[in-house]
């Protein structure tokens, strides 16, 4: 049966405009529910992630279930907070009188989620549009099938679909969906994902909310302790087999280091999955054949230090580390999003900084650095969503650090109060006495220019 996308949109926004959402009690309810829906189908959620992308019961519970779960506690927490309108000053012209800014919804919002992690990144941003009481329809990928239709029963069954809603489908479903006048879109995707939803957006003037991705840099300097940054590296990149947006996607190492790290990340890689990683329950597979082919495609003509071995029918890829690839080569250019981590050596630092200022904007920039000139210099002549010294991933795991991109990364954040803010508009409202009523501001002019002069020093 064909989606009424018309519909799905007519009846939030009905449930909406009732007022429904706005208490505190009817978000806290939702949230509280959807907490549980964790937690007593953990099971067939998590059987759903190892048949999409073959993640083992403890990846899929840190990254996904779990993740959500504490986003979902700290909501709970703060919402009070974050719903009480914020006092500012009011203008002295104005007293007396008082200011105050208010979290409102937007309305009826839209979430599309992507395929690598699809519960965690459907889910996470809904957490924040719950909380700052908006009505929601989730696009989940159609990519991972199994998480997809389960998250769509288990939803329909807990909340009405006035409130809540999941549209299962293809890109044809996300496509009809934009079609409808919605009043924020928030994309978790890649770049042709936010130039179609940025196209479909600009005809009703909606508000988006873009997470991308891009090749997020990997710097090694010289002076840190080796195995340490080879297993924080090899961490962050074979997590969910190289599937993650944060993830480096290359390193530049000193080439004093340069063997050093390689073998060290070649040890981290045995040591993590064993000899043969494909039969190790911790690493995942490929989302399917078209990425795998994609990927299988970035390996021809390339230095392998390691890895390199695939199996199409299983959709393994091993984890794989290339030396010195070309710079105009595929895999130099391309997002890679797979467990290819090319290295790359460099001479002077100067030279790394001076190459990412003239690529897109990353997610991320990763330094290795204890130096903290070099870290000063690494922070301030890069740009990026975000930042992570001497370790991978983490800066995203604190629900209290925003999470968002810029430039080709995306733009806008959430996570913890930035997600409630992503979903909410700041009304300022502003609210005086009749009297007093001072003349001097309406015409005729009373006063001369250089008392209004000094007068304007003072507002605020």
């Amino acid at each position: 049966m064909e989606m009424n996308a018309e519909s799905i949109v007519r009846r939030q926004r009905e449930f909406f405009r009732s007022g429904a959402t706005l208490p505190e009690d009817f978000r806290r309810d939702a949230l509280e529910t959807l907490l549980s829906m964790l937690s007593q189908h953990e099971g067939e959620l998590l059987d759903a992630l190892r048949q999409d992308l073959g993640k083992s019961p403890h990846q899929a519970f840190a990254t996904e279930i779990g993740f959500l779960g504490t986003e979902i506690r700290h909501a709970l927490r703060k919402l009070r907070k974050w719903m009480k309108p914020g006092r500012p000053h009011a203008p002295w012209i104005a007293w007396p009188s008082r200011a105050e800014v208010r979290s409102e919804p937007f309305g009826v919002a839209l979430i599309l989620g992507p395929w690598n992690y699809p519960l965690q990144l459907v889910l996470s941003p809904l957490v924040g549009a719950i909380a700052a009481g908006n009505c929601v329809v989730l696009k989940p990928s159609e990519a991972a099938p199994h998480t997809s239709e389960l998250l769509e029963r288990l939803i329909a069954a807990r909340f009405d679909p006035g409130f809540l809603t999941v549209a299962t489908g293809g890109r044809e479903t996300a496509e009809i969906l934009l079609t409808e006048r919605f009043d924020k879109i928030f994309l978790t995707g890649g770049a042709a994902a936010g130039h179609a939803v940025m196209g479909a957006a600009a005809r009703h003037l909606t508000p988006v909310t873009l997470e991308l991705g891009g090749k997020c840099p990997c710097i090694v300097e010289p002076g840190v302790p080796l195995e340490t940054t080879a297993r924080r590296i090899v961490w962050g990149k074979f997590l969910n087999a190289g599937q993650t947006c944060v993830a480096p996607d290359h390193v530049w190492v000193h080439h004093e280091i340069t063997g050093e790290l390689v073998e060290a990340m070649r040890r981290a890689i045995t040591e993590f999955f064993g000899e043969n990683p494909q039969r190790s329950p911790d690493f995942g597979r490929i989302i399917n054949a078209f990425h795998h082919d994609r990927l299988t495609g970035l390996l021809g003509d390339v230095s392998i230090a390691c890895g390199g071995r695939a199996d199409r029918e299983d959709l393994y890829l091993e984890p794989t580390i290339l030396l010195d690839p070309v710079p105009g080569s595929a895999v130099m250019s391309e997002e890679i999003f797979g467990p290819i981590l090319p290295v790359l050596s460099y001479q002077k630092l100067d030279d790394v900084l001076s190459d990412l200022r003239g690529k897109p904007t990353p997610l991320a920039v990763y330094l290795f650095s204890d130096d903290r000139e070099t870290q000063r210099r690494v922070v301030s002549e890069t740009r990026s969503g975000g930042v992570c010294i001497n370790d991978t991933i983490l800066q995203i795991l604190r629900n209290d650090l925003p999470l968002g991109g810029l430039g080709a990364s995306g733009f806008g954040s959430y996570r913890g109060h930035a997600g409630f803010r992503c979903f909410s508009h700041q009304r300022t409202v502003l609210t005086r006495r009749f009297r007093p009523d001072p003349g001097f501001r309406y015409p005729p002019v009373t006063i001369g220019l250089e008392t209004l002069r000094r007068l304007m020093r003072w507002m605020r």
